[in-house]
């Protein structure tokens, strides 16, 4: 009974919101294995690491199983949600499983913040090559995002003004945890401990 109770202490613990979103590195001393995940991934596709995390709070403040609102029937019955966009990275279906199709990573899952990690420095670099942006165009890259890089192509997002304002915060966003993480990430290597069991 205590092992099945701690699994189920642990799991919750996983999926829980950080505390302070805005502070990376308050995020990552409370979730060490989302440093170790971001580090990896970031080291995989050689993209920076703050562009994912600043993605993530813009789309779900770092909630596991986000979803869209329903909307509203009648103006009162909670209805269909308004897209099927999941997870940390608030990925819709369809680009999930393209995302899936293109790596062979059958097992992953939107709820896991190594995976929405994983799938955003791909869909990252796949728009990137398709449109021609630098992999550290954060506001670019996060239109793509958005939009999808054929609605970027068309410049769907210059009639979106609300959509520019966005963007630009995403940008600062990504900047901001860039700067923080500067001041921690020393204090977040692991020990010899750490290391010996692969943290």
């Amino acid at each position: 009974m205590l092992v099945v109770a701690l699994s189920f202490t642990l799991a919750a613990c996983a999926t829980n919101q950080p505390r302070d979103p805005t502070n990376v590195c308050s995020v990552f001393k409370e979730k060490r294995g989302w440093h170790k995940a971001a580090v990896n991934a970031e080291k995989k596709w050689g993209t920076s690491m703050h562009i994912p995390l600043a993605f993530m709070y813009q789309e779900s403040a770092f909630r596991a199983k986000a979803k869209p609102p329903r909307r509203k029937l009648l103006g009162f019955i909670p209805w269909r949600r308004t897209s099927s966009a999941y997870g940390y990275a608030q990925v819709i279906d369809g680009t999930w499983r393209q995302y899936i199709r293109a790596t062979g990573d059958y097992w992953r899952v939107r709820h896991d913040f190594a995976d929405a990690t994983d799938f955003i420095h791909w869909y990252v670099g796949e728009a990137a090559r398709r449109n021609g942006i630098s992999k550290s165009d954060v506001f670019s890259l996060y239109l793509n995002y958005h939009e999808g890089p054929a609605g970027f192509a068309r410049k769907s997002h210059t009639r979106k003004p609300w959509l520019i304002k966005v963007a630009t915060g995403v940008q600062t966003r990504s900047q901001t945890y860039h700067a923080q993480y500067e001041q921690c990430r020393q204090s977040l290597k692991p020990g010899f401990f750490g290391r010996l069991m692969g943290w």
